[in-house]
């Protein structure tokens, strides 16, 4: 069986993580599968918007501690080096829309690959958890780096401290999450969101995700500077020109991610 599921439609990569008796927490072969699922987005050009899910009641309880503490595992070390950072760094350079689609339960590692996403959303039901500190670990997957930025210092420290569970309606109040929608919709709605992005102009949204990245560790100069490279690259586009057109003509502009 498969760990990751992956086809494409009108222009939108639907990855879905295939653990759901496992409540699809990660073994190295479905964080392996996962990366090479990014790869193959990141290289097809077709592929203009990523749209991530995962099959079953849960979207994803973290890491597999069954695999973690077998006495052959690889070391603690190995596991966040080899199967969790590079998907967060797949998922943060892949220079096209993530929309993250979290169908129930985001726990330890499952919420921050989710948060890492370029648009977050969940259904009604789903819940967030920084379980690390119940088992005593830190949170990884870029948790420490994202949260803090999504919803402030203080709240992101008590959340990690305390692994209070945190409901899909309140991780939209806090600004952790872009939208929560009833389980009736949710699908539909999530789906919706990433085939409008694969029809928006891509190598604009991927130069946004670029400068959202670097303005982590940029002074206002040199972002300032970077908007200015990333403009000039983006009025070279196809996309702008054709941009330009439609408001002109008072149309809807037919964007190619070109």
């Amino acid at each position: 069986m498969s760990f990751i599921l992956k086809t494409v439609s009108d222009h939108v990569a639907f990855i879905t993580l295939n653990r759901p008796e496992k409540f699809n927490s990660f073994n190295r072969e479905m964080a392996l599968a996962l990366q090479q699922a990014l790869d193959e987005c990141m290289r097809d050009d077709e592929i203009r918007a990523v749209h991530l899910t995962a099959e079953g009641k849960a979207f994803c309880a973290g890491q597999d501690l069954s695999e973690a503490m077998d006495p052959d595992a690889p070391s603690l070390r190995s596991i966040v080096h080899g199967h969790y950072n590079p998907i967060i760094e797949r998922i943060r350079n892949i220079e096209k829309p993530v929309v993250c689609a979290v169908n129930g339960v985001a726990a330890g590692a499952g919420a921050n690959i989710a948060l890492c996403c370029d648009v977050v959303v969940a259904v009604e039901h789903a819940t967030f958890i920084q379980a690390f500190s119940k088992i005593g670990l830190i949170p990884d997957c870029g948790g420490t780096f994202f949260l803090p930025r999504l919803i402030g210092f203080q709240k992101a420290s008590a959340l990690m401290m305390m692994a209070d569970n945190i409901d899909a309606k309140e991780a939209e109040r806090l600004g952790m999450i872009y939208k929560y929608f009833p389980a009736e919709t949710f699908v539909e709605e999530s789906k919706k969101i990433a085939l409008h992005l694969a029809s928006m102009p891509t190598k604009a949204l991927g130069y946004t995700k670029l400068a959202l990245n670097q303005s982590m560790a940029h002074s206002l100069t040199q972002q300032l500077s970077l908007e200015e490279e990333y403009q000039t690259a983006c009025g070279d586009t196809a996309d702008f020109d054709e941009g330009i057109q439609a408001f002109l003509e008072k149309r809807k502009a037919n964007f190619k991610g070109i």
